[in-house]
């Protein structure tokens, strides 16, 4: 069961992660979800959430596309139908219709193509197909979002009613003001609406020779708004009528919910896979964006990251237009602890978070940016102690924070621990503090936990050197511009550089000297001997890099010279082809000409014809040579095919043999198991499993459910029980 500490996820900034995530998601509960995202606890249901998300992330590059997945936060009006006799008004049944089409869909398109999504279509799966509440809503909401005119009977003639009214009040509106329009009673303006009734615009002087009701005044008060008397009886009925139309909408929207309600679980399952799948769409657009990949998860505990980034940086560095440099890193049961050392500013802590950061990804269900052939285990704890902990409130020091942290350390640390430690040691007296630091790591060590420190305590360098299940790292620095390389170097302790780093940034020579003897001999010859093998290593690896570079190009080259060899020879083969035939041509038209020539001069056509067809008959016979040497060719290419295959045949019945031989001398050899009474046995050449019931001198009563047989002993082998 996996714990992570708030402190753990402050540190290692998993929060920025979640809120890049978050910020990808379509809908509001996506949103929400993904900044929840916390370590799975089950193995099962973390692999499937990993796969959830590569798979989707795929979908981006085969012909596959997902289909929408968006939706509405139905929260609120799922909570108002789970009321009893209450009902939903319109929007919300255009909501929750969509919501069920849009999971239909998705349902059907992963059922199609399960062989690309098999864990999508598995969480799919999970929630039922129905087509009853899209039905049930379509039979009442048009796709503007209005009730049908045929939602219920009495509502269509509810509304044929009502059309007929306003037919006669815009009748009778229309004649009384061609009326007083001629009369001279009204403004320019004519009518206007007064509480969304039709009202004609009447000067106000005549007032009172329009018979009427009058509904308002203009701001000046010139214009009366005055809603005509033959117009009056239609509109009180026209407004009974839209009475009617409320009362009626309300039944059959009361009905629609009642309808709708027992599908209220299933509604809010629905919501609930969309929202699921819009975090995993997030994370695989995230994964995208930072190339990450799903590593190999294996139960040995081995933790590879080839080519590992760290995402925050890399989007940082990305949107700055400069480069990211990767680290590869490797923890195993030869190598659990590693301590890296060096200068500040080289890349240490970088190094540190990146690894801590990606394994809770990854726990998290999130794909990291590694190489393909990383791998990794589960760790039960992640716990970190990085950066300035003052504790402001606590009233405590760096170094008694710092303490009180490697206490809850102490206390929690296993074999499935993996802890992270930056600048250890640091806040003391550099002697106390590095002995005291020695002995956490120690225990840490004893207690066969994972981890990587960083540290510039030359006594845990040395320790280290001494415990054969942990290794000195370091940051490779350039040997001329001391610039780092941020390339992490592992099996060497590194160097801190101090003296070489203070003359680079322009302190006087003469100071350092004087900082030099202050110090004890030993010390600065130690620091010394670890620069210069660290100059080494960084020109060894430039070297490396330039050879491999080198080793290339000349393999390119090769390939160009040979592909340029072939062309070649295949151009010599066709000139060759081509001088043959025009040698052909040539030696034809020779013949041709002599034959002519001699006609010419005897014109007898016999001896023309018989030099003709003998032409004829030496090329044909020139042809049916040609087609033999093919026809022996391919038999021979035939037999030689069948030779290889028989003898291929022939070593894989040997091999066979030998080892069918093999397995039976061990069985052979194997301790002869004595038999009793309850043992599951069966027969040596046999398949089926039985129980011994009785033993009579050297035969067993053998119980095989549906029968009993009496077998000899010595035919009989125990069968293990799985």
């Amino acid at each position: 069961m996996i714990s992570i500490t708030d402190k753990t996820l402050k540190d290692l900034e998993f929060s920025t992660i979640l809120q890049t995530i978050s910020d990808r998601c379509n809908t509001e509960i996506g949103r929400q979800k993904a900044l929840e995202i916390l370590p799975f606890k089950d193995q099962n249901t973390l692999q499937d959430s990993l796969l959830q998300t590569s798979e989707y992330l795929s979908s981006f590059s085969n012909n596959n596309a997902i289909p929408n997945h968006g939706f509405d936060n139905l929260n609120n009006d799922l909570k108002f139908l789970a009321i009893e006799d209450s009902f939903l008004e319109v929007a919300s049944f255009k909501k929750i219709a969509t919501l069920s089409e849009t999971v239909n869909v998705l349902l059907l398109y992963f059922k199609k193509f399960h062989e690309y999504y098999p864990k999508l279509n598995e969480r799919a799966t999970q929630v039922e197909y129905t087509k009853f509440i899209i039905q049930k809503i379509d039979e009442i909401v048009d796709k503007f979002g209005e009730i049908k005119n045929n939602a219920s009977p009495d509502l269509i003639n509810i509304r044929r009613d009502m059309s007929v009214v306003r037919g006669r009040v815009n009748q009778s509106f229309g004649q009384a003001m061609s009326q007083y329009i001629s009369l001279g009673y009204l403004d320019e303006i004519k009518e206007s609406f007064v509480e969304n009734r039709r009202v004609l615009a009447v000067l106000a002087m005549y007032r009172r020779k329009v018979k009427g009701s009058i509904l308002g005044s203009s701001k000046t008060g010139s214009i009366a708004y005055i809603e005509p008397e033959a117009t009056l009886h239609y509109s009180r009925e026209l407004s009974n009528l839209e009475y009617e139309e409320r009362e009626e909408i309300t039944k059959i929207l009361k009905q629609l919910s009642n309808d709708i309600r027992p599908y209220l679980e299933l509604l809010k399952q629905y919501q609930e896979i969309l929202s699921d799948i819009d975090v995993i769409a997030a994370k695989a657009k995230y994964a995208r964006k930072i190339n990450a990949i799903l590593p190999t998860i294996t139960t040995e505990k081995q933790l590879y990251f080839r080519d590992a980034f760290h995402p925050i940086l890399f989007l940082n560095n990305l949107e700055k237009n400069e480069k990211t440099y990767p680290q590869t890193i490797e923890l195993s049961t030869q190598s659990r602890i590693i301590v890296i050392s060096g200068p500040n500013a080289g890349g240490k802590t970088i190094s540190l978070k990146t690894v801590g950061l990606l394994q809770l990804m990854l726990q998290c269900g999130i794909l990291i940016p590694v190489h393909e052939r990383s791998t990794s285990f589960l760790f039960d704890r992640i716990i970190t102690d990085i950066g300035d902990n003052q504790s402001i409130e606590n009233h405590l020091s760096t170094y008694s924070y710092r303490l009180k942290n490697m206490n809850y350390f102490l206390k929690k640390c296993n074999a499935k621990t993996l802890f992270l430690i930056d600048e250890f040691g640091t806040g003391s007296d550099p002697e106390l503090g590095g002995a005291l630091a020695e002995i956490f790591l120690e225990e840490f060590y004893h207690r066969e936990a994972f981890g990587i420190i960083t540290t510039h305590y030359s006594n845990l360098k040395i320790l280290v050197n001494e415990l054969p299940f942990a290794s000195n790292a370091n940051m490779l620095f350039d040997e001329k511009s001391l610039e780092p390389m941020y390339k992490l170097i592992l099996g060497q302790a590194g160097s801190s550089f101090t003296f070489e780093v203070a003359q680079k940034n322009g302190i006087p020579f003469g100071l350092i000297n004087r900082a030099k003897k202050k110090i004890e001999g030993g010390k600065v010859r130690f620091d010394k001997t670890i620069a210069t093998l660290q100059k080494e290593r960084s020109k060894l690896e430039k070297t490396s890099l330039n050879l491999k570079e080198e080793e290339t190009k000349a393999r390119e080259e090769g390939k160009k010279m040979e592909s340029i060899n072939v062309k070649i020879q295949e151009k010599l083969e066709r000139y060759q082809e081509l001088y043959d035939a025009n040698q052909r041509l040539i030696y034809m038209g020779q013949k041709l000409d002599d034959i002519s020539e001699k006609y010419f001069n005897n014109k007898d056509k016999k001896i023309l014809i018989g030099e003709f067809l003998k032409i004829v008959e030496i090329e044909n016979s020139k042809r049916k040579k040609a087609t033999v040497k093919e026809k022996v060719a391919q038999e021979i290419i035939k037999k030689k095919v069948i030779e290889e295959v028989t003898v291929r045949v022939e070593e894989i019945r040997i091999t066979k043999k030998e080892k069918k031989i093999k397995a039976q001398k061990q069985e052979t050899e194997k301790p002869k198991v004595i038999l009793k009474i309850g043992d599951k046995v069966r027969m040596f050449d046999g398949k089926a499993v039985g129980t011994i019931d009785k033993i009579e001198k050297n035969k067993a009563v053998v119980n095989y459910g549906v029968f009993t047989s009496k077998i000899s002993l010595e035919v009989l082998e125990y069968v293990k029980t799985k």
